[in-house]
C-alpha cells in the first residue's frame, strides 16, 4: 500500500508539472522568436530609412556601405537593392566563404523580387538565420529593398537556457513530490501495517496483542482503536469459556465420579443378587457412557473456543507416532493397521491439533471395522496442501449420515458419542484446513483431509 500510494502521488505530480511547464515552455519559447523577429523588422526598417536617403541624393556606393556596416550589430549582414531587384550595396555574413555568400545573395535578391512585387516585408529562416527584407519608401512602388540577415544563436541560446531553467524546475517539484509521497505513504502506511501485523498475530493465537495507535490519518486511528477494542472482547470472552468449560469439567467429572465408586461398593455388597447386578452393571454402563459424553462436550468446546497457533507440524511423524501409539488396540481387535506417508511431509497447525484428530478417527474406525479389516492411513502433498487420508474396508456410512457426520450428536451408532467427528472437522477448520467423507473402493469410508504446507 505505501508503495501504491507513493507512485500515485509521484504519477500527480509529474502530471501537474507536465501540464504547467511544457506550455509555459512553449509560449515563453514562442515570445523569444517573436521578439527575435519583430526586432529584426524594426532594425531593417531603420537600415530602409537610411538607404532611402542615399538612394534619393544618389549617394555614392562606398557610403551606402558604410551605413549598413555602421547600421547592423556584429554577427548580422546586409543588403540594399534598387528598384530593378539589383544589389546596390551589401555588406558580407560571417562565417560565410566566398560560395556560401554568392549564395545567399542570390536569395536576397528573389525575397528582393518578391517585396518589390508586393509591396510587404518577406521573411526567411535558412541555417539558423533569420533574414527579413522590407520595402524602402512609401507607398505601393518601392524605390528598392533593404535586406538585413541577423543570427538566431542568441535567441536559440537564450531558449534553451529557459528550457534548462524549467527542467531544473521541474526536477526540484519532482523531488519535492516523491519526498511528499514517501512521508504520506509512511503516515498512512506504518499504522496499517501495524493493524495488520496485529492481526496476522491475533489469528496465530497471541490473544494478548494490540495495535499501535495514535498515529496517521484519523481513519486509520479509528481503525487502530475499534480493532483493539475487538481484540480485548475476543480475549475476555475466550478466556470466560475456558474458565467455564474449566469449572463444568470439576464439576461434572466429580459427582460421576463419586457415583460410579458407589454403584462399584452396591456391586461388592449384593454379590449374590443377580438381577441387582444386572441393573448395577446397567447403570455402571451408562455411568461409563455418560463420562465419554461428558469428556467429548468438553473436548468440542475446547476445540471452538481456542485459537491455534499454527506451528511446523512433521506429519509422518506424527502418523508413525499415532500409528505405534493404536497397534496394540487394533492387534486385540484382530485389524490390519497400516501407514504411509512421505517422509519429510510438513504441515501448519496448531500443537498437538494432528495427534487429536488422528486419534479420533483411529478409534471410530477401529470400532466401526470388525475382525480382519483393514485400516490405511496415507499421506502425500498435493497443490500446495498437505493431503492425508484414514480409509477403512468396514460397512461404510450412508449418502445421508456422511452429510451429517461432523454435527454433534450424529453417530448413527446408539453405543457411540457422535462427537469425534464434530471434534476433528473443528480443529482442521480452525487451522485452515477442511475435511470431507468419501466411500472407499470395494467398501467402507475414506476421510479425507487437507492441511496446510508449511
Amino acid at each position: 500500500m505505501t508503495r501504491r500510494i507513493a507512485l500515485a502521488v509521484m504519477s500527480l505530480v509529474t502530471v501537474l508539472l507536465v501540464i504547467t511547464v511544457v506550455p509555459l515552455g512553449l509560449s515563453l519559447a514562442d515570445h523569444e522568436r517573436a521578439s527575435f523577429r519583430e526586432s529584426t523588422v524594426g532594425a531593417d526598417r531603420a537600415l530602409a530609412a537610411a538607404a532611402e536617403e542615399h538612394l534619393s541624393d544618389h549617394g555614392s556606393v562606398a557610403s551606402l556601405r558604410r551605413m549598413l556596416a555602421r547600421g547592423t550589430e556584429p554577427g548580422a549582414c546586409a543588403a540594399v537593392f534598387d528598384a530593378a531587384a539589383h544589389e546596390v550595396a551589401s555588406t558580407p555574413c560571417p562565417q560565410q566563404n566566398a560560395a556560401q555568400f554568392a549564395e545567399t545573395r542570390e536569395q536576397w535578391a528573389a525575397m528582393a523580387r518578391g517585396v518589390l512585387a508586393h509591396a510587404e516585408t518577406v521573411t526567411r529562416t535558412q541555417d539558423d538565420r533569420l533574414a527579413v527584407a522590407v520595402p524602402i519608401g512609401d507607398g505601393a512602388s518601392p524605390v528598392g529593398v533593404s535586406v538585413l540577415s541577423r543570427s538566431a544563436g542568441p535567441t536559440n541560446d537564450r531558449i534553451a537556457e529557459m528550457w534548462a531553467r524549467l527542467a531544473g524546475v521541474g526536477a526540484g517539484g519532482l523531488a519535492a513530490g516523491a519526498l511528499l509521497a514517501v512521508v504520506l505513504a509512511r503516515w498512512v502506511g506504518r499504522p496499517l501495517r501495524s493493524v495488520d501485523s496485529a492481526a496476522h498475530e491475533l489469528g496465530e493465537g497471541r490473544l494478548d496483542v494490540r495495535a499501535e495507535g495514535g498515529r496517521g490519518p484519523v481513519e486509520v486511528r479509528r481503525l487502530a482503536s475499534t480493532f483493539n477494542t475487538m481484540a480485548a472482547r475476543m480475549e475476555t470472552l475466550i478466556h470466560g469459556h475456558r474458565a467455564v468449560i474449566a469449572d463444568v469439567s470439576h464439576q461434572l467429572r466429580t459427582p460421576l465420579t463419586a457415583l460410579r465408586l458407589r454403584l462399584d461398593m452396591l456391586a461388592t455388597e449384593t454379590p449374590g443378587d443377580e438381577e441387582t447386578a444386572a441393573e448395577l452393571a446397567a447403570a455402571q454402563q451408562e455411568i461409563t457412557r455418560l463420562s465419554r459424553l461428558v469428556d467429548g462436550l468438553l473436548a468440542v468446546a475446547r476445540a471452538e473456543n481456542a485459537v491455534p497457533r499454527p506451528v511446523a507440524v512433521r506429519v509422518d511423524e506424527v502418523v508413525e507416532d499415532r500409528l505405534a501409539a493404536w497397534m496394540p488396540v487394533a492387534q486385540e481387535r484382530q485389524v490390519r493397521l497400516t501407514a504411509r506417508c512421505r517422509p519429510g511431509l510438513t504441515a501448519r497447525l496448531g500443537a498437538g491439533d494432528l495427534e487429536q484428530v488422528l486419534d479420533n478417527l483411529l478409534a471410530n474406525a477401529l470400532d466401526a471395522v470388525g475382525e480382519g479389516a483393514t485400516v490405511r492411513i496415507e499421506g502425500r502433498a498435493r497443490q500446495g496442501r498437505v493431503l492425508l487420508t484414514v480409509a477403512d474396508d468396514g460397512p461404510g456410512m450412508s449418502a445421508a449420515d456422511q452429510e451429517a457426520a461432523f454435527r454433534r450428536f450424529s453417530s448413527p451408532k446408539a453405543s457411540g458419542t457422535g462427537l469425534g467427528l464434530a471434534i476433528v472437522h473443528r480443529l482442521l477448520t480452525a487451522n485452515g484446513g477442511s475435511v470431507r467423507l468419501e466411500d472407499t473402493p470395494g467398501g467402507g469410508v475414506t476421510v479425507v483431509m487437507e492441511l496446510p504446507l508449511a
